[in-house]
């Protein structure tokens, strides 16, 4: 598992910041993937005070200050700025800003601003939603990862088992490529994992003699998109005879990938097969699992009920 950060100097490339002050110090790095309004700090509170995240100033913030005296004013900030946060975004307008940038100049801190004047808490979810992904821990594995039916798949199996071969198969009907060889996961949350690409692989597909194809110029972009949540893994092995499990439903595997426990099946390969017919199946009984439909209890039931009405007891 790699874990990432950023400097602030990707942070106001990215989103277009005006540098106000602290240029010299924009490398400084963040660590933690969310920002932080320091309103309760600003009043003196802070037992809870996020110290390594992005301090965010909207005009909520930068109106109660002109609020203060001059000389409670520097109390205020000076108590903020002796954190030494990574760097201070301001939403609000440059002119009631310029007490601020003596305090960050004299402390090392980057004051940046938003070229146009936004909603704070609207940039807030750009910014978050960036630097999740960013700072996300991640970890690749070989694979294809392929977006069925709205639902994010991992395609693992041993090197020439025919992944790629089934993925563009999956192209053929409808279905997108995410990434072909090297998958790369990354951890959002407890719960959620994201797949893509290595941005070398991006749009390309190998396939064993016909040679890497990019799936945009020739399927169009339909055929392609940059990432997938991973709902279902799936691995392809070679066919063993009586090896299959023929029971109603099967048991739930699942497989770990940086503590994130995703659903987990495989799929034996044979001539003549239909494997990418059966991925697009698993795919679809596991939309019907998470609305709570069991085909295996619908059947049960079905024959208990069949049962029942041929009682003579009844």
């Amino acid at each position: 598992m790699i874990e990432k950060k950023i400097t602030v100097e990707d942070l106001a490339k990215k989103f277009s910041l005006k540098v106000l002050a602290g240029e010299n110090h924009l490398q400084n790095i963040i660590t933690q993937p969310r920002v932080h309004r320091p309103g309760l700090e600003f009043v003196g509170y802070f037992e809870f005070f996020p110290t390594e995240r992005v301090q965010i100033l909207g005009e909520k913030e930068v109106v109660y200050l002109h609020t203060l005296t001059e000389e409670e004013r520097k109390f205020r900030i000076g108590n903020i700025v002796r954190y030494h946060p990574p760097c201070f975004i301001a939403t609000a307008p440059e002119e009631g800003l310029t007490y601020l940038k003596e305090y960050c100049l004299k402390e090392g801190i980057p004051l940046l601003m938003t070229k146009k004047q936004e909603q704070t808490s609207e940039f807030i979810i750009k910014v978050d939603g960036y630097m999740v992904k960013q700072l996300a821990p991640e970890m690749t594995v070989h694979g294809v990862c392929m977006n069925v039916f709205g639902i994010g798949i991992l395609i693992r199996g041993n090197s020439g088992v025919g992944k790629s071969e089934t993925a563009h198969t999956l192209i053929g009907r409808g279905h997108r490529l995410v990434a072909d060889d090297v998958v790369v996961l990354k951890k959002l949350s407890s719960q959620t994992l994201l797949g893509t690409h290595d941005e070398k692989t991006r749009e390309f597909l190998a396939l064993r003699s016909i040679g890497l194809l990019n799936v945009v110029r020739m399927y169009g972009r339909k055929a392609f998109q940059d990432e997938t949540r991973i709902a279902l893994d799936i691995n392809l092995t070679k066919w063993q005879k009586d090896a299959l499990n023929n029971e109603l439903e099967q048991e739930p595997e699942f497989v770990d990938y940086m503590g994130i426990k995703i659903p987990s099946l495989e799929i034996q390969l044979q001539p003549g097969r239909d494997v990418a017919g059966l991925i697009e199946a698993a795919s679809n009984n596991w939309y019907l699992r998470q609305q709570g439909y069991s085909a295996a209890e619908e059947f049960y039931s079905r024959l208990e009920s069949e049962f029942s009405d041929s009682d003579p007891n009844k």
